[in-house]
């Protein structure tokens, strides 16, 4: 699978069902920047586990206000349409492979 860039619109529904990792982010953000490619490798290696959907803040701020997303970037992990982790920042591949694992 793809990384899915959704929208206040369809996120509540592409996050609905399975495991899904959601990136808050923006274009201006620096570590968002840095974590993009970590994303890419991570939806590469674990795309049978793991959707990955990347939401722009400054265009969707409906979403990010309705999970109190006050820094970018917020990655938080969706089972089944529930919020079960989050981290915030720059996070190294292997800890959010290790956060995925845990939930998958």
């Amino acid at each position: 699978m793809a990384i899915v860039n959704v929208t206040d619109q369809n996120f509540s529904k592409e996050t609905a069902e399975g495991l899904v990792l959601a990136d808050f982010w923006a274009p201006w953000c620096g570590p968002c920047k840095m974590i993009a490619p970590v994303l890419e490798e991570i939806d590469g290696e674990m795309d049978e586990k793991v959707q990955i959907v990347k939401l722009d803040v400054d265009e969707n701020q409906e979403t990010a206000g309705k999970y109190g997303v006050m820094s970018i970037p917020t990655l938080l992990l969706f089972k089944d349409g529930e919020v079960v982790d989050q981290v915030i920042g720059f996070q190294p591949k292997e800890a959010l492979v290790d956060l995925i694992n845990k939930h998958a």
